[in-house]
């Protein structure tokens, strides 16, 4: 019959069948009648709808995050205009040896970048046969960086220490002043990071807790909502265009991850980023092609409630071990919370 025949072969999917789009219901009825003219069997169906937010849920509802103190991370115009870390109110505790602190986000004081990349580098007396993957010169040669020149000898070569990369170290000093310049060092070649990665995310809020509501993919557990709001502001020395105004759309932006116990470990991994000043940036949107505006940061985010239909929601069952991934890239891991405990 042509009902069980219909069952059998795809939907054609009309979108919005109501009314509220484009496609007429005349319009659909006008086609279901021509197919099923021509013999056809017709199956319309209406698409997926976009669910961004949740049900609404009210302050009794909301709870904190348990092992996570407070609910909310601020950055001030001064804490991101110095570098700054957020510190805890010191307890008082017995007599101790107290060691150095350094910043994460200020090379040592009065130190050369060539003073800092010096800790992470082995010399090499006889350079192996291949390219500097900066300059693209043969590392017996001299560096072909052409730039302001670093105070450096341009034939010397060295080695980073954990990973074995060989570079020019005129050639690496460069590369670190046309970056932060926050006493950290990225490897070109592979990526490891040495010290402590910063970035360069303008003053904000971070808030965070639970709601009593379930994400699709994770129906035995409640969902943490995470709300970014970022106002726009003018440019520090530390942006693409200092002293000049950038703009923040879509804020505040709401964030899910599932209740769990990885759910719970990527948050607190969140916060660390957000410390660091690493989860948004100052750049063009990939969106709209608006430059000087705020963007995400290459640490992935899903900001669908209850659908998929942009591939930034659930379910995702690769989701949490991706953003885990992307947050390693940028130098952190579980033995960051350690030092951030430190």
């Amino acid at each position: 019959s042509r009902l069980s025949l219909c069952h059998r072969v795809p939907t054609v999917p009309v979108k919005n069948l109501s009314g509220s789009s484009p496609v007429n219901p005349a319009l659909a009825g006008i086609t279901g009648i021509l197919m099923s003219a021509a013999g056809l069997p017709v199956c319309l169906t209406r698409p997926p709808k976009l669910v961004l937010h949740p049900p609404p849920v009210s302050k009794s509802d909301i709870q904190a995050i348990p092992g996570i103190s407070h609910s909310c991370r601020k950055t001030t115009k001064k804490q991101a205009r110095k570098g700054e870390r957020r510190r805890r109110r010191p307890r008082p505790a017995a007599p101790r040896i107290l060691r150095p602190l350094t910043l994460p986000c200020l090379p040592p004081a009065g130190k050369t970048p060539e003073e800092v990349l010096k800790k992470y580098l082995q010399k090499v007396r006889h350079p192996p046969d291949e390219d500097c993957t900066i300059c693209m010169e043969r590392l017996a040669a001299p560096s072909g960086y052409k730039g302001p020149q670093p105070a450096v000898k341009p034939d010397l070569v060295g080695k980073l220490a954990k990973c074995g990369h060989v570079f020019h170290l005129h050639c690496l000093v460069a590369m670190y002043n046309n970056g932060n310049k926050d006493g950290s060092l990225q490897c070109p070649t592979c990526k490891t990071i040495y010290g402590v990665k910063t970035g360069t995310q303008p003053p904000g809020k971070m808030e965070f807790h639970i709601i009593p509501h379930a994400l699709p993919g994770h129906p035995d557990c409640k969902t943490i909502r995470i709300i970014y709001n970022i106002p726009p502001g003018v440019q520090g020395p530390e942006h693409p265009n200092p002293g000049k105004n950038f703009t923040a759309r879509g804020f505040p932006r709401h964030c899910y991850l599932p209740d769990s116990e990885k759910g719970r470990k990527v948050l607190k991994l969140l916060l660390v980023a957000w410390d660091r000043r690493l989860i948004f940036a100052i750049g063009t949107s990939s969106t709209t092609g608006e430059s000087d505006t705020v963007i995400w940061n290459e640490i992935h985010h899903k900001t669908e409630f209850g659908s998929n239909l942009t591939g930034h929601g659930y379910p995702d069952a690769n989701y949490l071990d991706n953003v885990l991934a992307e947050l390693a890239a940028q130098g952190i891991t579980e033995e960051s919370l350690a030092q951030e405990k430190d």
